[in-house]
């Protein structure tokens, strides 16, 4: 019999932000982030495009259940939607708090499955499009976290 407390969990969602990001608001949602995440054992990965948030967290279950409670009901977020979640055996993430990099326009034809928006990922019609996306997206900032250790 598993613990949930013991369960990790890797949930990946999208919000709309409630104003546009800076990179100076960035910096400061990311320094929050991430002292937030070490505190409660979280890692993963952001990404910000156009004011919309995709994001990876995993970290213990019931942790992590609370942590989403929290942003959903956080009024910097809105229509905050749960894209994939399941429990996992590791970390896709494990030495990032909160893995970030801004993507230059030079930059976008290298990434497989980057978006100018994240609108397109959180829609109802045909998931596996978006469960695609979402995935190449994923390996693309793996890949990247493991070249800027």
């Amino acid at each position: 019999m598993s613990n949930a407390s013991h369960d990790l969990l890797s949930i990946v969602y999208s919000s709309s932000a409630a104003h546009p990001y800076d990179a100076e608001d960035l910096g400061a949602l990311l320094a929050l982030s991430r002292e937030n995440n070490a505190r409660h054992q979280l890692t993963g990965m952001l990404l910000y495009r156009n004011g919309r948030f995709l994001q990876v967290l995993e970290g213990p279950e019931d942790v992590l259940r609370r942590r989403m409670s929290i942003i959903a009901a956080d009024p910097e977020h809105t229509d905050v939607r749960i894209l994939l979640q399941g429990t996992i055996d590791e970390r896709q993430f494990p030495d990032w708090t909160m893995g970030y990099e801004p993507v230059s326009e030079a930059m976008e034809g290298d990434v497989p499955g980057y978006r100018t928006t994240f609108a397109d990922l959180d829609r109802d019609e045909d998931p596996s499009d978006s469960l695609q996306a979402l995935r190449e997206l994923i390996r693309w900032f793996q890949d990247r976290a493991i070249q800027l250790r």
